[in-house]
């Protein structure tokens, strides 16, 4: 007889033995007081500093508002996928929301950012003859496994490398379809894509671009519609993908492209035909928000000081980590265990809640703390922040941690 569970069991302490196996914090947020949330199995409170909430729309009164209002009026659900039961009005009105956010004919929602890259890009690839996949070599984990699912041949581009990514195009037939797909924040560094050179490159050899702007919608850009339109060149990029569960505080995901590629997508990807649709009252709460966010600037313009600020504290402290122009300040730890251990004893000893990050979410060698500072994090939550991450990385020997500037000068 076959011992199944034993599959799993070998499989589980794999990933014990080598220090990657994920344990999640049971928390609870209080409304209308994030950062701030409860630890659920230690009954205390603590402060998060890794979510993705970036802004703290999450906790807004009119987008809490919204779902309440939807709610009531139009229920709890969404009844089905929208193929069988419709489009319920609170998504109609959503999309067309997204499409004028970043200047699109029409935009289309997802479940989730994860099926929206996983569906859009297997369905590109299907609809288009003999196409050619470029992919940056640091893409999400849903942008690979759309590229993949789409079967067509592809090729992995150096990170941000656009000379390497010309000499890979300059090798295809001129008249091949061509997709490059790439993010504009990358969220486990916080660098940024050259998104104007590949755009360029996309002009020069007949191909089209897809930008996956998860990290960046709600916090770039004067309307916040992200990196694209900060630098202004938004209506170069062929199809726009985002996300409602980031910036925007709720959750889904979506597409924004001419209206052919739109209803492409709509009418052949599966992910989108036999999945159900997002319900009215995130539809709702998620418009809400983004209506907020391409009026108001406070929220971008805080969360921008406070990453600053911290990026800032981190440095005279000598705390090691990747110094980008983003919000994303990744922490390096380097060593899988000690990621695991500076993590629980944040939590445990010091009431600080971030969450280590491991293989396969980033490569062997580079674990880290991934640290999101928004504007609702206080100069003291920060001030206690840093104290404990110098006492901790003391403790566990983390290399270039705990020594100050003044230390430095003393030498």
């Amino acid at each position: 007889m076959i011992d199944y569970n034993q599959f799993f069991t070998d499989a589980i302490d794999k990933l014990k033995q080598e220090g990657r196996y994920r344990v999640f914090s049971d928390v609870a947020r209080y409304a209308g007081e994030f950062p701030k949330a409860k630890d659920v199995i230690n009954n205390k409170d603590v402060t998060i500093w890794c979510s993705n909430d970036y802004l703290g729309m999450g906790q807004n009164t009119k987008v809490i508002q919204a779902i309440e209002d939807a709610a009531k009026s139009m229920g709890a659900g969404a009844g089905g996928t929208r193929n069988i039961s419709g489009n319920n009005h609170a998504v109609v009105e959503l999309e067309k929301e997204l499409a004028e956010l970043h200047q699109k004919d029409l935009a289309l929602a997802f479940v989730c950012g994860y099926v929206a890259n996983e569906a859009t890009l297997s369905t590109l690839a299907k609809i288009m003859p003999n196409a050619i996949t470029y992919s940056d070599q640091c893409n999400h984990a849903s942008m690979i496994q759309g590229i993949s699912a789409g079967r067509s041949e592809k090729h992995i581009f150096r990170h941000n490398d656009v000379e390497h990514l010309e000499e890979l195009l300059s090798q295809a037939d001129i008249n091949r379809p061509k997709i490059i797909a790439f993010e504009s924040v990358y969220s486990m560094d916080g660098d940024i894509a050259p998104i104007k050179e590949i755009c360029d490159l996309a002009n020069k050899y007949n191909a089209i671009t897809y930008l996956d702007e998860v990290h960046a919608v709600g916090m770039y850009g004067p309307t916040g519609a992200g990196i694209a339109e900060r630098e202004g060149i938004q209506d170069r990029v062929t199809i726009i993908q985002g996300t409602l569960a980031k910036a925007f505080g709720v959750m889904g995901g979506y597409i924004a492209a001419d209206e052919a590629i739109v209803d492409a997508i709509r009418s052949y990807a599966p992910g989108f035909i036999f999945t159900t649709a997002l319900p009215p009252s995130l539809a709702a709460a998620a418009k809400t928000s983004i209506a907020h966010l391409r009026k108001s600037d406070v929220e971008r313009k805080g969360q921008q000081e406070r990453a600053e600020r911290l990026k800032s504290m981190l440095r005279q402290c000598n705390i090691p980590f990747i110094d980008s122009t983003t919000h994303i300040v990744p922490v390096m730890i380097c060593d899988a265990e000690l990621a695991e251990q500076a993590s629980k004893i944040l939590m445990d000893e010091y009431d600080i809640y971030v969450q280590h990050i491991n293989f396969p979410t980033v490569p062997r060698g580079t674990e880290r703390l991934r640290i999101t500072p928004g504007p609702l994090h206080t100069d003291e939550m920060m001030e206690k922040l840093v104290e404990a991450l110098c006492e901790v990385f003391d403790r566990l020997g983390v290399r270039g941690a705990g020594e100050t500037e003044d230390k430095k000068a003393e030498r």
